[in-house]
């Protein structure tokens, strides 16, 4: 008979190297931006936003917090590195307005994230209220990053063009989505299905909208100077 733990255990780990693929997709922006010297219209909030989510997860991934969630732990903290990462380049290539909002907010996430852990450590002295304060939390940031994409999808269906909404990026978001679900049931964790089966649905819907919308986006042109050579016979 097949271990339920061991089950558990291997579709973690295939959770954690899709994970770490959704992580290192921003990368291209990143060497763009180092390439350049300049952020130009990029923005930093879904990098601190990330970067809250994780730090939450790796909270929670705690053995004092919830103990054997490792590959939750390993995961997120891992994603906190890329995303400190991310956002110390962003930070060194944004003009001076750019820096200030963005050391604000990270600064709320900061004290947030240490009035949640003392509020923890402090006050709650079983596993399960630890799980259940810091869970709840989790849940909610959690499912507020997988609504982010509700505008990119409103703006496919508007428009009727996926141009804006990577099929790649969808679809690994869909595999992620199953495999944490997948996780969170096998040995029955409320705080990882909620938010994971909610972008399950939400990846889904990307890809019916990116099949539903694919033919009708327009492709893109460049339009080249006629020269005496373009005149010529093409084979």
């Amino acid at each position: 008979m097949v271990n339920a733990d061991a089950v558990r255990n291997v579709v973690g780990i295939i959770g954690n190297v899709i994970s770490f693929g959704l992580f290192l997709s921003p990368l291209p922006t990143f060497i763009q931006i180092v390439k350049k010297g300049d952020v130009e219209k990029f923005v930093p909030d879904p990098y601190l936003a990330t970067f809250l989510n994780c730090a939450l997860w790796v909270f929670y991934g705690l053995p004092f917090v919830h103990p054997n969630s490792i590959l939750v732990l390993t995961i997120n903290g891992t994603g906190l590195v890329i995303e400190v990462i991310y956002l110390s380049i962003f930070f060194a290539y944004a003009p001076g307005p750019k820096r200030m909002k963005m050391l604000g907010v990270l600064a709320v996430e900061l004290v947030f994230l240490v009035a949640i852990a003392a509020g923890v450590i402090l006050g709650a002295h079983t596993y399960d209220k630890r799980s259940l304060i810091v869970g709840s939390v989790c849940i909610f940031f959690g499912t507020l990053m997988y609504a982010a994409p509700l505008t990119v999808m409103k703006r496919v269906i508007t428009t009727k063009s996926v141009e804006y909404m990577p099929f790649t990026l969808s679809l690994v978001s869909f595999l992620n989505g199953i495999c944490w679900t997948t996780y969170a049931l096998i040995r029955f964790d409320i705080f990882i299905t909620i938010p994971n089966s909610i972008g399950t649905v939400l990846s889904a819907l990307q890809l019916i909208l990116y099949f539903c919308y694919y033919g009708s986006t327009p492709e893109k042109s460049v339009e080249l100077p006629v020269t005496a050579s373009d005149d010529g016979d093409r084979n």
